[in-house]
């Protein structure tokens, strides 16, 4: 299976980029393709509905940033992480520009699953907003909720987290 991995977090040594490397290790092991895309340092713009994508040249995107690359990575995966540090309630800006930026194309027909990997500095997650949000994708999208992953305050890179998304990658 290949499986596109969406990093929203801007610390390449940060909680989230600790729990994707577990979850990136388990899933290899169990032979499947691995790509992750930091899209917090990229050059992605937001969706400003120009409505060139539907109107013009369908399934292109008007804008030409670094989302260009990311546009066939969504079309040949069959699963997609979404991956994010909760700031202020939501996911990181980097990460939610990429999800509106889909609009282009609308649903990736060769995606089957999608996975949420969520990391909070607080005592609490803080994601009640942001899961119902990514259940939204999932109906929309029509694929299958492959499980959502949370570490809050002490849980952020400990060995326990490390193992829940190794696993979880190991088990696809």
């Amino acid at each position: 299976m290949k499986i596109l991995v969406l990093n929203g977090s801007p610390h390449k040594d940060g909680a989230t980029s600790d729990m994707l490397s577990a979850f990136e290790r388990g899933a290899a092991e169990a032979g499947h393709t691995v790509t992750v895309v930091p899209v917090a340092h990229k050059r992605i713009n937001g969706c400003m509905a120009c409505e060139y994508c539907h109107e013009k040249e369908p399934g292109v995107c008007a804008q030409k940033d670094d989302m260009q690359e990311l546009y066939p990575e969504f079309l040949s995966a069959d699963m997609i992480v979404f991956a994010s540090p909760i700031y202020y309630f939501t996911l990181s800006a980097q990460l939610q520009a990429v999800i509106h930026r889909t609009y282009a194309f609308g649903i990736p027909k060769n995606v089957k699953k999608v996975a949420l990997v969520l990391s909070s500095g607080s005592k609490y997650v803080y994601g009640a907003a942001i899961t119902q949000y990514f259940q939204s994708i999932v109906e929309y999208w029509g694929v299958e909720n492959a499980g959502i992953f949370t570490a809050n305050g002490r849980q952020n890179k400990s060995e326990k987290k490390r193992k829940e998304l190794y696993q979880f990658g190991k088990s696809l």
